[in-house]
């Protein structure tokens, strides 16, 4: 075995990657997969904190910017939706052009938003403007995508709970990171230096590209698989998870996006007490995503989704009643436990993506290296689109409390709505992932009659 990189044109290429093969993994295939996830995090990272970079300038923009609360939540909206769309387009890029050089590229592109903030970043620009430039800054959620299906690659199946969750992490750090930045130029250069902020972040982008380039692989063996593609789409699974991730990742880049506003609209925050605020919910939830996939590796992704849709629901109702007694404290207690429950949910699952193809491989009758390839190709290919939908659950979010500041001027309403939809996401989990399907099969008793053969759920374990 040798994972050293090749000579194709276009960068470091490996031509051979087996990581199922013990043998392979401990001679060398653990320690190039450990620092392709290290520089895929650092990218990762960044590219959230430019696609959250709007959660943040808002904060910046008093009065003299003549845009309303509604406004504002329509602006990191439409930020959160080219995120979700992009997400498709590079999930498939990086077997089209290679992790590593598809890495690098992306990287790259963080710089166009980043600059066109730093020129239109000041009052007097027609909300328009602000509207095609945040627009542009989307394009940062897109990393998540094609770093996610990247790491996937790189790891057995039986560590893809913590590298998937750790990548994930440290990429959604990148939501806090960039609020404790905007929080320091609020605090020392005062809420109009904008650019500051973005004066920060250049180099940055530099940097994480550069490293891309320097110390990460492209894996030859990783191919669009336009079969696989169709297959995923069509099985019901895939839209089963997205529908959950909507619940999940969906949550936390929502609430990411409106922490905020929130903060100031409904209980007249300063953009400084604002924004020493809304770090601890996303750096919270983005430090427990790895716990998420570890303990799904440990219990099942099924059964850890489960029970923290049931506290999402939980921590909704103390928010919801915070929400009408006006309890600042409670509410911020309420909503960093949501944070923390969205950043649990997200590690779990995306465990269970790559989980549920390995077992639907098993009840095809397939063994060994050939239900794994089946559950790595179709896994790969749902990936993206599973994410994709997921983070169209921001935009839901988002736009679900620009309607309520709209109607009442509180974020409460939109909160019920959060917290049904919870509701039905843990009674989907159970119906599919984890009820006990009806015997089809006998056994014979002590006594010799035939009697219903106990059946366990087949995807408990995911």
């Amino acid at each position: 075995m040798t994972a050293r990189p090749g000579t194709r044109e276009g960068g470091r290429w490996i031509e051979k990657w087996d990581p199922e093969d013990e043998t392979f993994w401990k001679s060398g295939g653990e320690r190039v997969a450990r620092r392709n996830l290290m520089f895929s995090i650092l990218s990762e990272h960044i590219g959230f904190s430019i696609w959250t970079l709007w959660s943040v300038l808002v904060l910046f923009m008093g009065p003299e910017y003549g845009i309303d609360p509604a406004g504002k939540f329509f602006l990191v909206a439409m930020a959160t939706l080219v995120g979700a769309c992009i997400r498709v387009p590079y999930t498939f890029a990086v077997a089209r052009f290679g992790g590593r050089n598809w890495t690098v590229f992306a990287a790259g592109m963080l710089l166009l938003p980043t600059i066109a903030a730093f020129v239109v970043m000041e009052p007097g620009t027609s909300y328009t403007t602000f509207m095609l430039v945040a627009l542009l800054t989307g394009i940062g959620g897109g990393n998540f995508a094609s770093s996610m299906t990247n790491i996937n690659s790189f790891f057995p199946l039986r560590k893809k709970g913590w590298a998937l969750g750790l990548n994930a992490g440290g990429g959604n750090i990148g939501v806090p990171v960039i609020q404790l930045v905007a929080l320091l130029v609020i605090a020392t250069a005062g809420a109009g230096s904008p650019r500051l902020l973005l004066g920060i972040y250049l180099p940055l982008i530099l940097l994480s590209a550069y490293c891309a380039w320097r110390y990460m692989d492209n894996l030859a063996p990783v191919r669009n698989d336009t079969g696989a593609a169709r297959e995923s789409v069509r099985d019901p699974h895939t839209w089963i998870m997205s529908f959950l991730y909507v619940g999940t990742f969906g949550s936390f880049i929502g609430y990411s996006f409106a922490f905020g506003l929130v903060l100031q609209n409904q209980f007249d925050r300063t953009p400084l007490q604002a924004a020493s605020l809304t770090f601890i919910g996303p750096l919270l939830g983005s430090l427990i995503r790895p716990v998420g996939g570890w303990l799904a590796d440990r219990w099942g992704g099924a059964r850890i989704t489960l029970w923290n849709f049931a506290a999402m629901a939980a921590a909704t109702g103390i928010v919801i009643a915070a929400s009408v007694r006006e309890s600042l404290p409670v509410f911020l207690i309420g909503f960093v436990c949501l944070f923390v429950l969205t950043g649990l949910g997200n590690g779990s699952t995306y465990k269970m993506i790559p989980g549920i193809y390995h077992a639907k491989a098993v009840s095809l009758g397939l063994t060994g290296e050939e239900a794994s390839r089946y559950g790595r190709r179709l896994s790969g290919a749902a990936i993206g689109l599973i994410g994709a939908v997921g983070a169209v659950g921001g935009l839901g979010i988002n736009l679900a409390f620009r309607q309520s500041f709209l109607t009442s001027g509180s974020g409460t309403s939109a909160f019920v709505v959060f917290l049904g939809f919870y509701l039905v996401c843990g009674a989907v989990t159970w119906a599919v992932y984890l009820r006990r399907p009806r015997p089809t099969s006998t056994a014979p008793a002590a006594d010799g009659t035939a009697q219903p053969a106990e059946t366990a759920p087949a995807f408990a374990r995911v």
